[in-house]
């Protein structure tokens, strides 16, 4: 596994799907520049390797690119890997590519799987000096996959992909939610308020201003509080509409969570207006834990947030409908209701009906002594 060991969706998906696959028997490696956050302790058939980048007066930039393939090589090397399954296409596809070319001198095959996430699509399929890198990545891995239907159609939108891209979406793991502990919200509200909650990096794409404004909205007739979890550069816009709407006493930045579904799992709604989804891991997340989701008509969103079952969706900047359903949702009437609908909605996206899709992927891409 190769990911950004970041709290990211692409990295939180990479290392539950290694977690899993560790627990049938698989042996798993994962190579990156820092323990993936959610890998936790010590666990059979798992192992982690470190990608150091030296400093050299020679580079502005340390060439982290070439530094991942050489160590892609060396671990397949000792460790005999069947295969390598990047997430992301750059700068880990490309990698991936380079390390396949060296191992091929030598006269092994080494099959590569790529999971695109979203933003090496969306994001840097705007940037034409990253197109034909990432087209030719693409192209060249053995398979690839895509977390959504509006993922898959971008990626043939922004970039000449000749390779077939079978969607294979996000996931939860029930067993986290079942077992999570629910903390005390008692310091965030007092009788009779909702709790309201958001995560993200608080990058532009997130639209976290708008986070604000449907619960300055929300707030004027219903008595609730806000969680904003996460940090980034928009969280300053953030903080100062909270103060210029007056709302400010009410909504509390918490930064970086270590778990950040303890916030989700004290939660009566959940929060994601985003500009751009391709899946929507934390909205998922937040179904989960039985809290439904205003959310955006945006990416991948609709594929995950049944509109009127487990959350609402809305036109992206559209605060006031936002702040509508939102009520809507928090009504005793419908809260409950929705509240199972959420969980139910979610648990279709359980981890037991997404893993036997990656296996029937490795399996195509191996030859079939080589996996059960």
């Amino acid at each position: 596994m190769v990911c950004y060991p970041t709290f990211g969706g692409s990295g939180v998906v990479a290392t539950e799907l290694g977690k899993a696959l560790a627990h049938q028997g698989h042996e798993v490696h994962f190579i990156t520049y820092d323990q993936p956050v959610r890998l936790g302790s010590f666990r059979p058939n798992v192992f982690y390797h470190e990608v150091r980048i030296a400093q050299y007066p020679l580079f502005d930039y340390p060439p982290y690119e070439l530094v991942l393939a050489s160590k892609m090589v060396e671990v397949v090397r000792q460790q005999n890997l069947d295969l390598l399954h990047v997430h992301y296409a750059i700068p880990h596809a490309s990698s991936a590519y380079m390390a396949k070319r060296i191992l091929a001198e030598e006269g092994r095959h080494l099959p590569v799987v790529t999971t695109l996430h979203g933003t090496d699509i969306t994001l840097l399929g705007k940037d034409p000096g990253f197109e034909p890198v990432i087209s030719f990545a693409i192209n060249q891995s053995d398979a690839v996959t895509a977390v959504s239907t509006s993922l898959r159609s971008d990626t043939y939108k922004l970039f000449g992909i000749n390779k077939d891209i079978t969607v294979v979406p996000n996931f939860v793991c029930p067993s986290h939610f079942e077992g999570l502990k629910v903390q005390d919200r008692s310091e965030f509200t007092q009788d009779g308020e909702y709790l309201l909650s958001h995560i993200s990096n608080f990058r532009p794409v997130k639209r976290v201003v708008d986070v604000i404004r449907i619960f300055a909205r929300l707030a004027e007739h219903t008595p609730s509080k806000l969680l904003m979890v996460g940090d980034g550069p928009d969280r300053s816009a953030a903080e100062r509409e909270a103060r210029d709407l007056g709302v400010i006493d009410h909504v509390f930045f918490l930064g970086k969570l270590k778990n950040p579904l303890e916030a989700l799992a004290i939660s009566d709604l959940f929060l994601l207006p985003s500009e751009s989804e391709s899946f929507g891991l934390a909205a998922l997340e937040a179904m989960a834990c039985s809290v439904p989701v205003i959310a955006t008509e945006a990416g991948g969103l609709p594929e995950v947030i049944r509109h009127g079952v487990s959350g609402m969706l809305s036109p992206v900047g559209d605060v006031d409908q936002m702040a509508e359903h939102a009520a809507f949702l928090l009504d005793d009437a419908h809260l409950d209701r929705f509240r199972g609908q959420a969980r139910k909605r979610a648990l279709t996206f359980g981890i037991d009906r997404v893993l036997p899709e990656y296996l029937r992927i490795y399996n195509e891409v191996l030859s079939p002594e080589t996996v059960d």
